[in-house]
């Protein structure tokens, strides 16, 4: 008889907020969790790494909300799943070990005799200081620091935190969950020593692009947070390190930082876009407005492949049309050793990046990467009586194939693949546009322009400007401009060259400053 296999737990820090701030390890586990229980302060974006089917438990507390789940019921949880023989990752934000209850959680676990392992996160304590641009350390200013609560319940008898020892004991204090009894806090550093003039920092929802601060004294702290309205989750950081931000702020100083940018990409190609705008301090949203999808029929294309070789050229107008091109092309057993006796032209560099993956050397790339500027260098080599195969989306512009034909090209389209609009997130689309706190869309086609008029649904031409009155638009190339601007839209952003890498270039250099390199 097979003894039934046993699970185990993984506590997980998740970091402050930033996805990018899980470790290798933490990675690593969630790519493999059958169940994953996660916290309010862990970031979903996390769980784009867990596989497919996995459980997710969301069991978040936050102050002053009733709780998804309490301590107890969370603890008993993770008990209960590996006892299933489940591979279990109970991700919690910052460090478990750091005012994270991960000590509650782990005693239980090792109470019921459940295998558990403990993978540290980045705390919130120094992720907030460093990404406010204060360090917590300092040999000209300070070489102690102190982490604190500030959740204690102020009316209980006895204080865990000796105030007059704890005041001026340590350079700089950093006080978790504060916010709630910053007058309380202020008071018992001042009554206990500690300099009314000393400098303090607030900062709310660190490392993530909703990240705000403020900077006061001791004296001073409390009126400024009621005034800018902090809310939790937010750290205080006391200390004189902590006038260093003005030198040393960086992250909220990155040119598109608080600026909330709509995606409209497919989600599949979203990525690059997304990479580059948020490392410059976007706030990308993602509204995939187009979803790719295998034709129904792959009839004309089959026979294509029958016959590759009669053909002059193979023309890739795009990353889907490579993509379902070699898909389809292994399906039949073929491979790029079939694809020898046509030339290959890509619209673009990145077409032709993604060729190269599969094996296959572009033979010629427009240096206008758009289908007229394909066009146009077919024509120049002379396309008369030669044969042409566009294997492409299944509704596409017809100018390349018209120009091509206008020449006396012999011209078969090929679907492979089609264009279709994602179901849902409608609703959300129009609610971000109502809520005027969209700066910027961005549009990498012309079916991403249309399926996101789509979305939105406006009522009327003035019912789409009065949405989009206060944003600005960024489009790829003159050919989706063209769509914006036929739709009655203006065009604020578009690049020269027709390339991912240099409409973030632009989107960052329309938000500098004036008069910053």
């Amino acid at each position: 008889m097979s003894k039934k296999r046993k699970g185990k737990v993984y506590l997980v820090g998740a970091g402050p907020g930033d996805p990018g701030l899980i470790t290798v390890r933490g990675k690593y586990l969630l790519e493999r969790a059958q169940v994953v229980v996660y916290d309010y302060l862990a970031s979903v974006k996390l769980l784009k790494h867990v596989p497919q089917g996995a459980e997710l438990i969301y069991a978040g507390k936050k102050g002053g909300v009733k709780h998804t789940h309490t301590q107890e019921e969370i603890n008993q949880m993770l008990v209960d799943w590996a006892e299933t023989g489940k591979m279990v990752v109970r991700l919690k934000g910052g460090d478990p070990f750091i005012f994270g209850r991960g000590g509650e959680e782990i005693e239980f676990l090792s109470d019921s005799g459940v295998d558990f392992e403990v993978v540290p996160g980045v705390t919130s304590a120094t992720a907030a200081a460093t990404y406010a641009g204060i360090p917590i350390t300092h040999r000209e200013h300070t070489a102690s620091v102190a982490f604190l609560t500030g959740h204690e319940d102020p009316t209980k008898e006895n204080s865990n935190i000796d105030w007059s020892k704890l005041a001026t004991g340590a350079g700089t204090l950093v006080v978790y969950m504060g916010i709630k009894n910053l007058p309380i806090i202020v008071n018992n550093l001042m009554s206990n020593g500690r300099d009314p003039k000393t400098p303090v920092a607030v900062v709310r929802w660190a490392s993530t692009p909703e990240q705000r601060s403020v900077v006061g004294t001791l004296e001073t702290i409390t009126d400024i947070v009621r005034e800018a309205d902090i809310k939790p989750p937010a750290l205080i950081i006391v200390g004189d390190v902590v006038n260093l931000r003005s030198k040393i702020d960086w992250f909220e100083k990155r040119p598109l930082f608080g600026k909330r940018i709509v995606v409209t990409r497919t989600r599949e190609q979203a990525s690059e876009l997304m990479a580059g705008l948020e490392e410059n301090g976007g706030n990308c949203i993602e509204f995939s407005t187009i979803k790719i999808e295998p034709v129904e029929s792959y009839e004309v294309f089959d026979e294509e492949l029958e016959r590759l070789e009669e053909y002059h050229w193979i023309l890739f107008t795009s990353l889907n049309g490579v993509k379902y091109f070699f898909e389809r092309l292994y399906a039949k057993g073929l491979d790029a050793r079939n694809m020898k006796g046509p030339g290959i032209a890509a619209v673009g560099k990145a077409t032709a990046d993604l060729l190269l993956e599969y094996g296959v050397r572009a033979d010629l790339i427009p240096t206008t990467f758009t289908g007229e500027g394909l066009a146009e260098s077919l024509l120049d080599q002379g396309v008369e009586g030669r044969k042409v195969l566009i294997p492409r989306a299944e509704k596409a512009r017809e100018i390349l194939p018209e120009t091509l034909r206008g020449a006396g090209a012999q011209v078969t389209v090929a679907p492979v693949y089609k264009n279709v609009a994602p179901d849902g997130k409608r609703e959300q689309l129009r609610e971000e546009l109502e809520s005027g706190k969209v700066d910027m869309v961005t549009f990498t086609s012309s079916s991403t322009v249309r399926n996101f008029l789509s979305m939105v649904d406006a009522e009327s031409d003035a019912d789409l400007k009065r949405l989009m009155h206060e944003v600005t638009i960024a489009a790829i190339g003159p050919i989706t401009a063209k769509t914006v601007t036929d739709n009655g839209l203006t065009v604020d952003i578009q690049p020269e060259s027709y390339t991912i890498s240099e409409m973030v270039h632009e989107i960052v250099d329309y938000y500098k400053p004036d008069g910053m390199l």
